[in-house]
């Protein structure tokens, strides 16, 4: 029997839930959209349903969209005295040491349920209510706490998830201890939360009673996401970023998010290089010359979409050639038999800590994360779109293969995503292979070790620590693999029409071909 559909999920829930939408007739759209939403009900701390992100979606018949649902800034018909409270501040050492903001004020106007809806419409065939009930079905069930979300929870448990009562509830036992792997959360308020959006439809997280209940709780709770945020809030969509790899046409979401232009330039630097190989040494060097880019034009802009597009259009003068043409995070790729490709990526910061009263809905802290806001965590006028590394990726070749490609791991997902499109796409890697090599990833700002502020991240291979030190570049090598520099999850369309799906071996993670 020829698979239908191809499915890389953050896990087996999540996967299982994508094939059950393929059986009731669903494309990749409604098969990722199943997926995700399954995720973000059995990942706590991982994500949540109150999420930002963005889909791409290259159909069979027609050119690649980018859908933009990722999180905006609150505060309309807020009061100047709002501005700078409901905050508190956490210091933890994941990702080797940072400091976050959570509490209701950190929490940004989530819009991963705008941009599900709005694809569901433009390029879903099964019915809305069907694509939710996997998703309904895990919280009110249970699951099992995943080995991604355990090693998350048992450094922030306390700090961030055990200030608020609801969610200290949820997420320890009656002893005080956080969950840890295979303990079984169940979560019936969410469960009910999902039954009332698969009835009332996605609108129902802006308008209708789900709207109604985040507000009041953000009334309650010094938070600054207002009626006339929720109501407000479109879900763009838009033209992608498009760079030619080899055989391949990339597409990827275009300013104002950072995370697609950044991986464009780095495709476009590979590309640039000619047809050999790329060397770790030429890997390193682009990534520092992308990623001091994006820290000298584009880290503290008011205004991303302008300045986004402005700086790709100066991108020559960094000797970055090869131009497009036109914290916590989970990712979904699916390919379908008829060559429809939809990646979708959905972040909720590290998360604010704080649940609304009666749903099981965590609020996320994309405010909070400080190094995507260094402008400040209030410093942006309400309904500006938030910065985002979030790149989720399709591609196409003439002969009609598709590819649908994405990573969680904040700065590390361009990275990441770079080193396994150009093994692929200009080395002729199998896509499996090409997931599983070590990895590198350029930190600009030093982690804080370094005087001059370059510091090369890197998992354990000889050859990377000789271009390291070749380079006189300071170093640290992650032992083994890391989930630190992502998790890729790829589908991929041959040009015969089999199917494959690949994850990576970095993360817990499922794949599933039906």
């Amino acid at each position: 029997m020829t698979s239908r559909v191809a499915v890389a999920a953050p896990n087996r829930l999540a996967a299982d839930a994508g094939l059950a939408a393929a059986r009731a007739g669903g494309g990749a759209v409604d098969v990722a959209i199943a997926a995700i939403t399954t995720a973000m009900s059995s990942e706590p701390g991982i994500v949540s349903p109150m999420a930002g992100g963005f889909i791409t979606i290259w159909p069979p018949d027609g050119p690649p969209e980018v859908i933009d649902g990722n999180i905006v800034m609150p505060g309309r018909d807020r009061p100047a005295e709002a501005f700078g409270g409901g905050l508190r501040e956490v210091t933890t050492t994941y990702g080797g040491g940072l400091t976050l903001l959570a509490g209701h004020g950190s929490v940004g106007v989530p819009g991963i349920w705008a941009a599900l809806g709005r694809a569901h419409e433009r390029h879903g065939a099964a019915p809305w209510a069907d694509l939710l009930a996997p998703a309904t079905a895990v919280a009110r069930d249970g699951y099992p706490v995943g080995a991604a979300a355990a090693s998350y929870l048992a450094l922030v448990g306390d700090s961030i998830y055990g200030w608020d009562p609801g969610t200290h509830a949820l997420l320890h036992h009656a002893d005080g201890r956080v969950v840890t792997t295979g303990d079984i959360v169940v979560q019936p308020d969410l469960a009910a939360t999902f039954d009332t959006i698969a009835r009332e439809g996605w609108q129902s997280v802006h308008t209708g009673s789900i709207a109604r209940a985040i507000v009041a709780d953000m009334d309650a709770r010094g938070g600054l996401v207002s009626a006339a945020d929720l109501a407000d809030y479109e879900a763009v969509v838009r033209q992608p970023l498009l760079v030619d790899v080899g055989q391949w046409q990339v597409a990827t979401n275009p300013p104002p998010a950072i995370g697609g232009p950044m991986l464009s330039l780095m495709l476009g630097a590979l590309v640039e290089r000619g047809g050999e190989r790329a060397t770790w040494a030429d890997v390193i060097e682009i990534q520092r010359r992308v990623l001091s880019f994006r820290a000298d034009r584009i880290d503290r802009s008011r205004d991303l979409e302008a300045d986004g597009w402005a700086a790709l259009a100066a991108a020559q003068r960094y000797g970055l050639d090869g131009l497009p043409t036109s914290p916590n995070t989970v990712h979904v790729s699916v390919v379908d038999g008829a060559g429809m490709a939809c990646s979708i990526t959905a972040s909720a910061g590290y998360g604010s800590g704080a649940m609304v009263p009666g749903t099981g809905l965590l609020l996320n802290n994309c405010l909070g994360e400080l190094e995507l806001n260094q402008l400040g965590v209030h410093a942006l006028a309400p309904g500006t779109r938030l910065a985002s590394n979030m790149a989720p990726t399709v591609a196409a070749a003439a002969d009609g293969r598709r590819l649908a490609i994405g990573s969680p791991g904040a700065d590390r997902i361009t990275t990441a995503l770079m080193q396994v499109l150009g093994a692929a796409f200009l080395d002729d890697e199998h896509l499996q292979d090409a997931i599983d090599r070590p990895r590198v990833h350029v930190r600009i700002d030093g982690g804080g070790v370094v005087d001059d502020g370059v510091l090369v991240e890197h998992e354990s291979d000889p050859a990377i620590a000789r271009a390291v030190a070749d380079g006189g570049w300071h170093g640290r090598e992650h032992e083994g693999i890391s989930m630190y520099f992502g998790g890729v999850g790829a589908a991929l369309r041959h040009a015969d029409g089999t199917l494959l799906a690949a994850a990576d071996p970095r993360r817990v993670a499922a794949t599933a071909l039906g």
